[in-house]
């Protein structure tokens, strides 16, 4: 123990001792962000008809309340197939943006960058307003594709965001070499330089599939009737009746919303292993 305490922590020699004080700090502040979340696993297993925390008998009956409704089946079809389309709309062109300003060196390419981050922001009670007047118009309220456009806006400039930080490490050079040697620029991107930020641009892709799975305000707008969202229909039931469902539920989509966190960063280590 007392040699951990003196070993550094990083290059300047700090040690880790003289950094207990902000590993103690980091910890509280894990706790007050994540206990709140952790006492909806056990509230999901109670066997009563109201939410309650401890549970006085657990129970997996909120669980099969959940699975075998059809309404909440059919919400969560719905959030997982919008959810994919945003992914697959919102990451070719997150990077293809990214990639577009980074290699071009545009003059305005700062004021395109935050033009194209624009709805991060804007409230989104602002956006989803604006989304359900021009989807009236439009006729396109309530439907899948109406919900994967709003979503693929929302969720593009993280994509952009962050594929853009993985191509300020990566040497143009490289790509440049490539098409010296007679490669197309899209035939060098695919084979030189998608490979070297593909750890960018996969947390892209799921930070895109867990902005729309997880987004409520802009749903509320302009999801309902067959194309309800799973958390659409998450706040209905806690407005208007204490659901204990919610909680199953949403023990659920933290269970897999970790599970994808993981499974990118352990991509993101094979990455580091093979470079």
């Amino acid at each position: 123990m007392r040699r951990w305490l003196a070993a550094p922590a990083s290059e300047t020699q700090v040690s880790h001792g003289q950094r207990l004080w902000l590993y103690a700090f980091a910890a509280i502040v894990m706790v007050f962000l994540v206990a709140p979340t952790l006492i909806v696993v056990p509230m999901s297993f109670s066997g009563s008809q109201y939410l309650e925390f401890p549970p006085q008998e657990w129970s997996t009956r909120w669980y099969r309340e959940y699975f075998g409704s059809a309404e909440w089946m059919a919400a969560t079809r719905t959030s997982l197939a919008a959810a994919t389309l945003t992914m697959l709309v919102a990451t070719p062109l997150g990077v293809m943006a990214a990639y577009g300003l980074h290699a071009s060196q545009l003059r305005w390419g700062r004021a395109v960058f935050v033009l194209l981050i624009t709805p991060m922001m804007v409230p989104l009670i602002l956006v989803a307003i604006g989304a359900f007047y021009v989807y009236v118009k439009l006729q396109i309220l309530y439907t899948l594709a109406g919900l994967v456009l709003a979503h693929s806006m929302l969720a593009l400039p993280l994509v952009l965001i962050v594929t853009a930080s993985g191509l300020k490490s990566y040497d143009m050079n490289q790509e440049m070499a490539a098409r010296s040697l007679g490669a197309s620029r899209a035939r060098a991107f695919l084979t030189v330089t998608l490979p070297q930020i593909r750890f960018s641009v996969v947390t892209a892709a799921l930070l895109s599939f867990l902005t729309s799975f997880d987004e409520v305000v802009v749903a509320m707008f302009i999801s309902g009737g067959d194309n309800s969202t799973l958390t659409r229909n998450m706040f209905n039931a806690l407005r208007d009746q204490i659901d204990p469902t919610i909680a199953s539920i949403s023990t659920i989509m933290i269970v897999v919303t970790s599970l994808l966190m993981v499974l990118a960063q352990l991509f993101g280590r094979d990455r580091s292993r093979a470079d």
